[in-house]
């Protein structure tokens, strides 16, 4: 069958296919809208209108908000095929727009940690029905420029929102919060009245299915080596979020630029909302570009070079003594995600057992949960203990330029780790499993081992409970101590 072309092309996909992607379009703006400048907002001073948080408590704080939007898919997909699109898209978007309704109303620390979570947890239940319905209302003819649609939709919505959130927050950071509520609150209307479920098969999975296969897939040793060591380039990631931000607002003069748009008649105040501008724009101008040049690059090849690309943009900034530099930086690092990310999905299929691969790419956004949890909170430490004193110093750069140095060090680690890992374990044999098995339990033992001692540390040798201290440990003790017995279970 010929495929078709044009705009025979557009008119082959249905109106809820359309409609998925406008209610894309709606809840990545309100994501990135906020996100864009949540980490200033939460660590500016109540004078400047913020809520004068810790870098490092933001850190946490983003880990594991992030983390929660990796994870609740897993279960938001099976409530979805079970219960209808429809009706969890309802619930998406209620609680979408009550969290971040919710988030700027608050003031506490664990008040704001809630809304946020809540927000989370919709973004969870909405990313599977999305994604489920572009896959359930294309074919093999125009699937390819159906989620080429949706990825332009994600990017669009990155890119418009934090220019409005430009204007609104000069009113109000609540502003800010209302807007993003408002997007996901207006999605209500059109899935009340005219989104209907795509077809879907008519046995589905219950959630113990889903358990089981996550279980299954969280066993296989050597995809979770994979996982962790690409992981590595996706700390660099959400450095976007958290450092970037702070760093821009601390250290970068914004006049050059400002000056150069005010000389075109283009009044601009650069700020850290258009962190996120660059980004998406940069994708929008250049993916289908990157996406010919390397086309026929084998994938491992081409996410090595692509996670290259990143670290060249960290040394950019290790070297940003001025705004150009810093828009430099991120549009580089823009290029190197447009580049690897793209090509890991076709790894992912290359190294999953050939009878689960429908299952094991079902897992592969995983790399977001390590890279969030990790990078987040990584960051947020490392900026408050290295950069923050260095704010009145009258020449931080050589310590500027360690902060992102070590950065780049860890993107250079994830390339070399997955240049081995494709030498050693691209091959699913039972010797790779095996080495896989015994690498992993060693590193869920690590694991365990710091999270025990962060526990130790935090109940009977600090004079005062640290919560954020005590909640990290429980995590790592979690996530080692099952990874173990996953791994034995598997083994048996």
């Amino acid at each position: 069958m010929d495929t078709p072309r044009g705009l025979g092309l557009l008119r082959s996909y249905p109106r809820v296919f359309w409609l998925a992607n406008v209610m894309e379009l709606f809840e990545r703006g309100a994501y990135y809208g906020l996100n864009s400048v949540l980490a200033i907002y939460l660590t500016n001073t109540i004078a400047e209108g913020g809520l004068g948080f810790t870098e490092q408590s933001v850190g946490f704080l983003q880990g594991l908000i992030y983390a929660a939007t990796y994870i609740i898919p897993i279960l938001g997909g099976a409530l979805a095929d079970r219960y209808g699109y429809r009706r969890m898209l309802l619930v998406a978007f209620s609680f979408l727009a009550t969290g971040y309704f919710l988030a700027g109303q608050m003031s506490g620390y664990g008040a704001v940690f809630a809304s946020l979570l809540l927000m989370a947890s919709g973004s969870g239940l909405f990313k599977p029905i999305i994604s489920g319905t572009i896959a359930r209302t294309t074919n093999e003819q125009n699937s390819g420029f159906g989620f080429g649609i949706y990825y332009w939709m994600i990017n669009l919505g990155a890119f418009l929102a934090p220019l409005i959130v430009s204007y609104l927050k000069g009113f109000s950071w609540t502003w800010v919060f209302m807007a993003s509520s408002l997007y996901c609150g207006l999605m209500l209307l059109p899935t009340v009245f005219l989104f209907r479920d795509p077809p879907r098969p008519p046995n589905t999975r219950t959630i113990r299915e889903v358990l089981t296969g996550a279980a299954e897939v969280l066993g296989d040793a050597r995809f979770m080596l994979m996982i962790f060591v690409y992981s590595g380039f996706w700390i660099l990631y959400f450095q976007n979020f958290g450092s970037v931000l702070w760093f821009l607002r601390d250290f970068i003069s914004p006049a050059p630029i400002n000056g150069f748009f005010a000389s075109i008649g283009i009044p601009l105040s650069f700020d850290s909302e258009h962190v996120t501008v660059i980004n998406a724009g940069t994708i929008i101008l250049l993916q289908v570009v990157v996406s010919k040049l390397v086309k026929n690059v084998p994938p491992l090849r081409a996410m090595v070079i692509g996670i290259g690309i990143g670290v060249l943009g960290f040394i950019c900034l290790s070297f940003a003594s001025n705004v150009w530099i810093f828009i430099l930086g991120i549009a580089v690092f823009s290029v190197g995600e447009m580049t690897a990310h793209p090509k890991y999905y076709s790894y992912v299929g290359l190294v999953a057992p050939q009878d689960r691969k429908a299952v094991y790419m079902g897992y592969a956004f995983l790399y977001g949960v390590v890279g969030s949890l990790i990078g987040s909170t990584l960051g947020g430490m490392m900026y408050e203990t290295l950069l923050k004193p260095l704010i009145s110093s009258p020449d931080p750069s050589g310590d500027i330029r360690q902060f992102w140095l070590i950065f780049a060090g860890l993107g250079f680690v994830a390339m070399a780790g997955l240049m081995l890992y494709n030498r050693t374990f691209a091959a699913d044999t039972p010797e790779t499993r095996a080495l896989a098995r015994k690498i992993m339990i060693a590193l869920y033992t690590v694991l365990c081992l710091i999270g025990l001692w962060f526990l130790y540390t935090a109940l009977f040798r600090s004079p005062t409970v640290p919560y954020r201290t005590v909640v990290q440990a429980v995590i790592m003790i979690i996530l080692g101590s099952g990874g173990i017995t996953i791994s034995f279970r598997k083994t048996s």
